[in-house]
């Protein structure tokens, strides 16, 4: 498993998870990741239960793939060692308020002059610039402020609802490595690196294309629809005899597929329901008249009554679901890693499948400094010199 990224070295200065998504993702595609954290470690390590032993199953979580060292940039020596480590990457990754590097004089104007060809990623709550630059980010913020939560949940008249995972905190992670990618690919033509700048604010933006385009038009803003679509119809969740079932018939073509596969071809000659549009403007009733059929039969039958039948279906199913599924298995989605203390602990694997350059899931995350005697030999500190550094404390 070298990885596309194979030779690139990464600096991950971040903590909890935007930043650490990043670093992940370029792990997972063959880079050299260092995780640099403070003394008392990312904060993610304290974020239990769960645990797996003495480790925190979040970090694990975030960080496998990588090594770790332990810096204390508080201390001039410690500084100059993160200084000398920068000098020789190819990327830094950061996820700290505005100010935070630069109060350590690691900020991008400095760390250019150390290294001109380096890709400084900045990972924020709402972007280095703009009116709200100083502020911090959580997803819970950002998913209120990008309109996410304007259209999660079943209608306006309920509480408001944020997506169950932290969708904002994970696209910036998975926007910053594409940003990453797309300036080591100018680095490579022209030798020049460059600053990557994103944010939660803008990850959650990105999740209302759908929306965007309604308000863009109508100069409405979307309201929350449940499970359905706000431009097909049907597609969303019915509920069967002993549960629920997503149906995806979003198209005429599909939509008469379904009908003539669950016997109810006389749906459409219903002015109300011949066309997206109509289905759209009655979709309570189309709801109604659906659901009366699914609620006969079980979701087993209608699954492969509909799978067969070649319209897009499928369960709604559990996390731990999910990870016994024979695609999830089929695409090597769950991995087995092994911990240096904790034995097999498993971790999501690589969404990205590589022909030539296949990536994956290496080693587990790192022990809290595990790879600092190891890493710092590798830039040139000799044991004496690193025995010195662990002594004075820069190095934990």
């Amino acid at each position: 498993m070298s990885g596309p990224l194979s030779g690139c070295r990464v600096i991950e200065l971040a903590h909890i998870m935007a930043g650490p998504v990043a670093g992940l993702m370029l792990a997972d595609m063959g880079a050299d990741v260092i995780k640099v954290e403070k003394p008392a470690g990312d904060d993610t390590r304290r974020m239990v239960p769960p645990s797996i032993g003495d480790e925190s199953a979040a970090f694990m979580m975030m960080n496998r793939n990588k090594r770790g060292i332990v810096i204390n940039v508080k201390s001039e020596e410690g500084r100059s060692v993160l200084l000398r480590m920068i000098a020789q990457a190819d990327v830094l990754i950061e996820n700290y308020r505005k100010g935070t590097m630069e109060k350590f004089d690691l900020g991008y104007d400095r760390l250019k002059e150390v290294n001109p060809g380096l890709i400084y990623c900045e990972i924020s709550g709402f972007g280095r610039t703009g009116p709200y630059a100083e502020r911090g980010g959580f997803d819970l913020i950002a998913q209120g402020m990008s309109g996410l939560m304007s259209i999660t949940g079943e209608s306006k008249d309920k509480p408001p609802v944020k997506t169950g995972a932290p969708v904002t905190d994970i696209t910036a992670g998975i926007l910053a490595a594409m940003g990453i990618s797309a300036a080591y690919a100018h680095r490579l033509k022209t030798g020049r690196g460059q600053k990557v700048d994103t944010s939660l604010f803008e990850a959650g933006i990105t999740h209302t294309y759908w929306q965007s385009a309604i308000a863009f038009a109508t100069g409405q803003s979307p309201e929350p629809l449940g499970s359905a679509h706000p431009l097909n119809a049907p597609y969303q969740s019915f509920e069967t005899s002993d549960g629920w079932i997503n149906i995806g018939a979003a198209n005429q073509a599909n939509w008469e597929r379904l009908l003539e596969l669950i016997d109810m071809v006389s749906l459409n000659q219903d002015s109300r329901f011949s066309s997206n549009p109509q289905r759209m403007q009655h979709l309570p009733e189309l709801v109604e008249e659906l659901n009366r059929v699914f609620k006969k039969q079980t979701t087993s039958y209608w699954l492969t009554l509909l799978n067969e039948g070649g319209l897009p279906a499928g369960p709604i199913l559990s996390v731990s679901e999910m990870h016994k599924d024979k695609q999830t298995l089929a695409r090597n989605m769950v991995v087995a890693t092994q911990h240096a203390t904790e034995g097999e602990v498993k971790t999501i694997g690589l969404p990205v499948k590589f022909s030539e350059t296949p990536g994956g899931v290496r080693s587990a995350a790192p022990l809290l400094g595990q790879h600092g005697s190891e890493i710092l030999s590798e830039y040139g500190y000799s044991e004496s010199e690193v025995e010195a550094l662990y002594k004075s404390g820069a190095i934990g």
